[in-house]
């Protein structure tokens, strides 16, 4: 991706009659830089330097467009795979031990989150990362996005990432992220005890055709997995976290609570107390099917 970058940039430089010096001092970077880009050699080109590259060759945002293929090279095999296959899902569950995931994080937890890695360069490298990270959040307001089913560990709200201020933002954000009817956000607390995802994140995707892949993720590893025996028990483990994490409505509430600054008075409900509340969503949830969908002067079928 980086040499079909460095072809269009080669071949739109030329056709505007520009030398390599003159593309250089257009977009505020030296000549050899230029050369670097068009050979595919050094360093990869930043966005920011590839929307100057864009404008100034009038690209029509082509560039743009083609710098996340070029972002990802710098990633393994595996997780570049992991986000073609994002890309295309039409349903992706995810159980978050530590972070809100990427796809709701706001852009302020997002740049917090990614400075905390050790390997990080420098800042231009933070902003890179920031801005792929907002990109990819594009897929979830588009009229064909998917199903995003997201499963947070307590710890994930009680952790204060980069400030109060930003925390507060990002809780707002998931309360905010539920009004879209294809967003479902649920809180596994901390009385359900140990469980078999707690290493760390897993994502459950279903693609197009039907068939799923499975991707965990820690602090420092990740694994795609594609053998549909294997994804099959990630499957179970993730049924087995969603039914342990409180349903969507009692989530909302303990996340409502921590914006109004009650993070140490935020009560979870007892699991009899979680049980009979389930228990009566599910009574009026069935009345009003009931009341909707019964026609005048029918008689309800008795019973078994």
């Amino acid at each position: 991706m980086a040499a079909l970058f460095g072809a269009r940039v080669r071949r739109l430089r030329t056709a505007a009659g520009m030398t390599q010096a003159e593309l250089g001092e257009k977009t505020h970077v030296v000549s050899t830089r230029i050369t670097q880009i068009e050979r595919a050699s050094g360093a990869k080109p930043t966005l920011e330097l590839a929307r100057a590259l864009d404008a100034v060759l009038g690209a029509d945002n082509l560039l743009v467009e083609l710098w996340p293929y070029v972002y990802r090279e710098a990633f393994p095999d595996w997780s570049r795979k992991f986000m073609a296959y994002s890309e295309q899902a039409v349903s992706i569950r995810q159980y978050a031990a530590h972070v809100v995931p990427g796809l709701l994080q706001t852009e302020d937890y997002a740049r917090a989150v990614l400075s905390l890695d050790a390997l990080l360069d420098n800042e231009e490298e933070l902003e890179e990362r920031v801005a792929a990270r907002m990109g990819r959040q594009e897929r979830i307001s588009t009229p064909g996005r998917p199903e995003l089913c997201v499963i947070l560990d307590e710890a994930v709200l009680r952790r204060p990432i980069g400030g109060r201020d930003v925390t507060q933002r990002q809780l707002e954000r998931l309360l905010d992220a539920t009004t879209d009817r294809r967003i479902t956000v649920q809180v596994l607390p901390f009385d359900q005890g140990g469980h078999e995802a707690m290493g760390g994140s897993l994502t459950l995707l279903t693609l197009p055709d039907g068939s799923e892949v499975a991707y965990t993720e820690g602090s420092d590893y990740g694994q795609l997995i594609e053998e549909p025996a294997k994804v099959s028990r990630y499957k179970v483990i993730y049924d087995r976290l969603r039914a342990a994490a409180l349903p969507p409505l009692m989530s909302l509430d303990m996340i409502r609570s921590m914006t109004e600054d009650n993070h140490r008075a935020s009560n979870v409900p007892s699991r009899s107390e979680r049980r009979r509340l389930a228990q009566e969503q599910l009574q009026q949830s069935s009345r009003g099917r009931l009341r909707g969908g019964r026609r005048r002067g029918s008689v309800p079928r008795p019973r078994p």
